[in-house]
């Protein structure tokens, strides 16, 4: 009866997000308290799922803000601008060279282990450029989504922690064979980012605001200089203080990656020495957190709602739940490639699981279940690793993608409509490949 409540309540919610009937607010908060009483818990059993879910994303929370009104001051001050000027000259306004520069810059930024900074680095830097090129902005999430999938299969990431402590051995044992899987699949991301950047071209000509001057210079164009907003934009720019704001965003990122602070007080300290650096009167650094406040504060509240989803989903024990009858309802033929079967549908899972029900719940049933065919622990655990670690960023249980959605001002619903058959697909492909070459 649970599995069938948290399977309900999952595709109501999934079902909800995609086609923008109601804010992911109202879905996230109402859906899995009704959930919950159907199932039979009660108003202080509730609050109590809702006080651990809440407590496993505030410091999310925290960095969200800060990092929304950090970043937001740098745009203001133009530390992108160069960055982006210089890509536009160096490719010409070339889609696909910026496309394939977003797969590598991602895959970099990830080296960390953690997708919020590559977020965080990554979207703030380069969503203006798609923006000034008129490229679709959900194609900069699935490519940043997708090489931080990738790059997620680090020793120091959470799926092979979790991993390897299910099974009881080494991280770096086991993922030294998926060193050749990750070359592999950025290989392949690099090709697809080539493929979908030539549909995005056509579809940036199709609509007919392909911006010929741009992509022949390295300027953006001049045109509505004298407007309003691009005046106020201008006021804005602190020109003379680029190199000061550039070494600051580098030690805050540094900082982040470090992890030697919790990276929400890195980015408060960021904001609290940028604002009086740029702006010295008390209005204008008021002006800078009020313009920016909003996009921050709405989706604080979004994190926090999801925070409540989780937290009740996990505590009644749904998801347990739901892992389990997943594989003990599978018929019997299917034992001896039941490891391959979940890889298979590994990404779709990601919209019904969340990553520690995945590992914790999920991964030792299907173990147990493949090695009664003879199957090995790696060859389960690289199967599962491989399937579902490619949907990581195209799922509602993901944290740092609704940090991302926030960074971009993208919505759930539409990012799950534009990238997840393109991402099944390509995990997919990378699933058979490791087959090929013996991983699994």
């Amino acid at each position: 009866m649970l599995s069938i409540i948290g399977l309900l309540t999952i595709a109501i919610i999934v079902g909800l997000l995609i086609s923008n009937k109601m804010t992911p607010i109202v879905a996230l908060v109402l859906v899995p308290i009704v959930a919950a009483f159907v199932a039979g818990f009660g108003f202080a059993e509730i609050g109590e799922f809702f006080n651990s879910g809440i407590e496993s994303v505030m410091s999310v929370v925290i960095m969200f803000i800060f990092a929304i009104l950090f970043f937001g001051i740098m745009q203001d001050v133009g530390l992108f601008d160069p960055l982006i000027n210089k890509m536009i000259a160096v490719s010409r306004g070339n889609v696909i060279a910026v496309a394939v520069g977003t797969v590598l810059i991602a895959a970099v930024a990830q080296l960390d282990g953690s997708g919020a900074s590559t977020f965080l680095i990554t979207i703030p830097a380069l969503l203006p450029l798609y923006k000034r090129l008129k490229m679709n902005p959900y194609l900069l999430l699935l490519l940043v989504g997708t090489s931080a999938s990738i790059m997620n299969m680090l020793p120091w990431a959470g799926p092979l922690g979790r991993t390897a402590a299910v099974l009881g051995m080494d991280v770096t044992e086991l993922w030294r064979p998926l060193i050749k899987v990750q070359v592999i699949g950025l290989v392949l991301l690099v090709g697809l980012a080539i493929l979908l950047a030539i549909r995005e071209k056509r579809l940036i000509a199709k609509r007919g605001d392909f911006n010929k001057e741009l992509y022949e210079e390295a300027n953006p164009p001049v045109a509505g200089a004298n407007d309003e907003a691009t005046l106020k934009q201008a006021a804005l720019r602190r020109p003379k203080l680029l190199w000061v704001n550039t070494l600051l965003a580098l030690i805050i990122i540094g900082i982040l990656v470090w992890g030697i602070v919790p990276a929400g007080f890195a980015f408060m300290i960021g904001v609290s020495i940028a604002l009086p650096l740029n702006y010295p009167n008390m209005k204008d650094q008021m002006e800078r957190i009020k313009d920016h406040a909003p996009n921050a504060l709405l989706m604080a509240a979004i994190i926090l709602a999801a925070g409540s989803f989780l937290g009740i989903l996990n505590g009644t024990l749904m998801l347990d739940s739901l892992a389990k009858d997943l594989v003990t309802i599978l018929p019997a033929f299917v034992i001896p490639y039941i490891h391959l079967v979940i890889g298979f549908f590994g990404v779709p899972f990601d919209l019904l699981l969340s990553t520690d029900a995945y590992y914790f719940a999920l991964l030792p049933i299907v173990e147990q279940v493949a090695s009664t065919a003879g199957v090995s622990s790696l060859s389960t655990a690289y199967a599962m690793i491989i399937g579902n670690i490619i949907g990581t960023f195209v799922s509602p249980f993901s944290p740092a993608l609704w940090l991302a959605l926030g960074l971009a001002g993208l919505e759930m619903g539409r990012h799950i409509r534009y990238s997840l058959l393109i991402m099944w697909a390509f995990s997919i492909v990378l699933l058979l490949i490791s087959v090929l070459i013996g991983v699994i």
